[in-house]
């Protein structure tokens, strides 16, 4: 096969191939738990999957590791879906662990009867006692040696409900000594009388996460199983739980491979679904999906796009240790593909009234401006121009040094596809607060006419909407939900602790008349300030944007 790796589980696959493996036998898979909404962490393993998958023409399943009906939904499992095709892959099949429920309980049961597996009715500080610790040998249940009649019996009464949750479970009869703490005699099924997203009440025990992971691997002959690093520990139990049942599954010929690949870790932000369902739970958030949120879907209501967190995924790479990507490479990818794609757009976020009093009163132009110059067929609009204009608050000083470039009494700029100005003046109220700007323009100085006043280079130019044209929108301001890099690592020790209570700003702005037929999705630059997103709660009559990113990286040290 002529494909060069491009990092170490590529390496693995490729000696694989090299050692005799049949490329036709190549499988992947992607299997997240429908607890919760993915994340940018989650788009890592997505890409790495599904990209092998495109890479060596291998089929890649979606498996959905439904084994806890606790914390599990239907609706988890359609945003997952959804997330997935958003960014760009697609599957060979949907699966679910619960698929397998039967065929993982018939194999406990051939466990037992093998001798390797036994119910064990211990509290489970008991259990935890007497699995030692990383340095003390583990000492064996008093329920180990259980004749197999008896585990079969009181096995079967627990699937059928008799017993109450947490007087018994199934364990793997392995090694108390084992070095590794997993393999001392694992639990493989406990009792939850919880109704199921899938299989409603059918089922009275749920197999633990190990028991189940592998083996759906091996029912579905995935080649190569992806994990985290946190994982690695589970690889020896992943293997000993295969080949516990491969002596009745002659049928199959793969046996999965686990490898492990170091998990993404981003500044200023949590990857924990745990923690991230907490800010939804307290609603600290605007639910799963609040443009501040590092999930998928949080991502997209805040603009970004598929292309710009794949091109984020390239460029962290996989990795075979823990490291944490600093959230501006992030940005700078997002940044990098709208500037591209966007349409410019004038929009005044602080409005102040700009007067151009030489202007003839009454008078509308329709200027034209460029909608995104850095496309091939660049297009353009109309804009329309008069006597009374918003500009920037921040935009004008009445008294300013050399090095400020805006306006200021005395001193010209252009307005963006339109005129040079100079600033002659303002108009305070009461208390000394400007409410009004005022200056005169150049007739000849008009963008594009190509008059020699037109060439005329000035040291700045500002955006600007007309006072009676422009429409009111709202902006959400986005900031970091996190002003701790580290989230939780305080000495207080609580993530909640880290918020930062400046993370929104609602703001209400003036923008051109163009924006006024904007739906949910559109993307546009907002001249001299950003780029920002329509969101999905706007409305005709109430245009609300979400600010995505900024022009430049404003959190640089």
């Amino acid at each position: 096969m002529e494909n060069k790796p491009e990092n170490f589980i590529e390496q693995i696959i490729q000696e694989d191939l090299a050692s005799g493996f049949d490329s036709k036998d190549l499988r992947f898979r992607f299997p997240p738990e429908p607890n919760g909404y993915l994340h940018i962490g989650h788009a890592k393993a997505i890409g790495l999957n599904f990209g092998l998958g495109q890479k060596y023409n291998a089929p890649v399943n979606l498996r959905f590791d439904d084994t806890n009906p606790e914390k599990e939904e239907a609706e988890y499992v359609k945003a997952i879906k959804n997330d997935v095709l958003w960014l760009g892959f697609n599957w060979e099949k949907v699966t679910y662990s619960s698929d397998n429920f039967q065929q993982l309980y018939d194999w406990a049961i051939l466990l037992i009867k093998k001798g390797k597996a036994y119910v064990d009715s211990q509290t489970s500080e008991e259990m935890a006692e007497q699995k030692g610790t990383p340095t003390t040998l583990g000492k064996n249940s008093p329920h180990r040696d259980r004749g197999i009649e008896e585990n079969l019996n009181i096995f079967t009464e627990m699937k059928n409900g008799v017993h109450k949750e947490g007087v018994h479970v199934l364990r793997a009869k392995i090694d108390m000594s084992h070095p590794n703490m997993l393999m001392r005699d694992p639990i493989i099924y406990r009792v939850l009388n919880k109704p199921h997203h899938r299989t409603s009440t059918d089922w009275k025990i749920y197999p633990m996460y190990d028991w189940a992971h592998g083996q759906c691997d091996y029912i579905e002959q995935v080649s190569h199983s992806l994990c985290s690093l946190e994982f690695k520990p589970h690889r020896d139990l992943y293997e000993w739980f295969i080949e516990s049942i491969k002596p009745e599954t002659q049928n199959m010929s793969v046996l999965p491979k686990q490898r492990e690949f170091a998990r993404l870790n981003l500044s200023y932000t949590i990857m924990s679904k745990r923690k991230l369902a907490v800010l939804v739970e307290k609603e600290l958030v605007d639910g799963w999906d609040d443009p501040r949120m590092p999930t998928i879907s949080g991502l997209r209501r805040r603009g970004y796009t598929p292309k710009s967190i794949r091109e984020f995924i390239n460029k962290v790479g996989v990795a075979k240790r823990e490291n944490v990507i600093d959230v501006s490479l992030l940005e700078f990818c997002v940044r990098e593909d709208l500037n591209k794609e966007a349409d410019r757009k004038m929009v005044v976020i602080d409005p102040v009234k700009l007067t151009v009093t030489n202007y003839p009163e009454g008078k509308t132009e329709e200027l034209e401006s460029e909608d995104n110059p850095e496309k091939d067929n660049i297009t353009k609009r109309i804009i329309p121009f008069n006597k009374h204009l918003y500009i920037e608050r921040e935009d004008f000083k009445e008294e300013a040094n050399r090095k400020f470039f805006r306006l200021t009494t005395g001193k010209e700029v252009r307005l963006k596809s339109a005129y040079i100005i100079k600033g002659t003046g303002v108009i305070k109220d009461a208390a000394g607060n400007i409410v009004e700007i005022l200056c005169e323009y150049d007739s000849k100085s008009k963008s594009g006419s190509g008059t020699e006043e037109s060439q005329r280079k000035v040291k700045g130019t500002l955006h600007w909407v007309t006072q009676k044209e422009s429409i009111n929108i709202i902006v959400n301001s986005y900031d970091r939900l996190f002003k701790e890099e580290a989230p939780g690592s305080n000495e207080k020790g609580s993530f909640l602790d880290d918020i930062n209570p400046d993370s929104l700003k609602v703001i209400h702005a003036k923008a051109e008349p163009s924006l006024k037929d904007v739906v949910p999705g559109d993307t546009f630059q907002f001249q001299r300030k950003g780029y920002f997103t329509v969101d999905k709660k706007s409305k005709a009559d109430n245009i609300v944007f979400n600010k995505t990113v900024g022009l430049r990286d404003s959190w640089k040290k």
